[in-house]
């Protein structure tokens, strides 16, 4: 039989379908280790990313099914979910790679002012940072004990407490922008381009869901209507 028909379909839907399984296990595995090894402590961060596999795994198992049995119910649905995530993530992944250095750091402000004090310690932890844009931006609870505050520098070097002198000689912790604008650079470019294959490979979904759905299967009754 020639690729293009019900079995060729078929086959490349399962396999789309078993490659967004894959990726789905990959995001809750990644989310649960960072949580296991305490490298973010946010549940609010942990959470969404173990809800997006979550979904993910939901979506290419519905696909998965409505491939096997081709069920024409359980296809519409996943094509119709599946065109609007792509109308999302495609979004996202061209705004991702568009955003100037500007947009990006008033992005990761508007984070940053809704994060809890929790997520930023763990920022500044990361990246051995203080504070955002100025060490004022750190959170009052802040403890003075980051790798750049410490050794044998005189009190005027307590930063992030958010009670120092700093005001007389200025932190010598750098702020975490200035700090990781390299990395989160790279982060949205990166980020941005595995988007946008994403998307393309979900729009190819929809075309391979749509077309199976409309071809009849040679096992079936030929008198049955699709």
């Amino acid at each position: 039989m020639k690729c293009g028909y019900f079995t060729c379909s078929k086959n490349a839907l399962l396999s789309l379908n078993i490659l967004y399984i894959l990726i789905s296990i990959l995001v809750i595995g990644v989310a649960v280790y960072v949580k296991a090894v305490s490298l973010v402590s946010s549940y609010t961060i942990i959470g969404t990313a173990i809800g997006c596999g979550v979904f993910l795994l939901f979506l290419a198992c519905m696909g998965f099914i409505g491939a096997v049995k081709h069920h024409q119910i359980c296809l519409f649905f996943y094509m119709v979910i599946l065109f609007l995530l792509f109308l999302v993530q495609f979004s996202l992944a061209i705004a991702l790679l568009a955003v100037s250095t500007e947009g990006q750091k008033t992005l990761i402000e508007r984070g940053w002012n809704s994060s809890s004090a929790k997520t930023k310690i763990d920022v500044m932890t990361v990246g051995s940072c203080c504070g955002l844009t100025h060490w004022q931006d750190a959170p009052q609870s802040c403890p003075s004990t980051l790798e750049c505050c410490q050794g044998d520098i005189d009190s005027r070097y307590e930063c992030c407490g958010g009670q120092s002198n700093n005001m007389i000689s200025g932190c010598r912790c750098e702020t975490c922008f200035d700090d990781l604008k390299e990395y989160l650079n790279i982060g949205y470019k990166v980020t941005g381009a595995i988007g946008l294959f994403i998307s393309i490979t979900e729009i190819i979904g929809v075309w391979l869901a749509a077309r199976f759905r409309n071809q009849k299967d040679p096992t079936a009754d030929p008198n049955a209507f699709l």
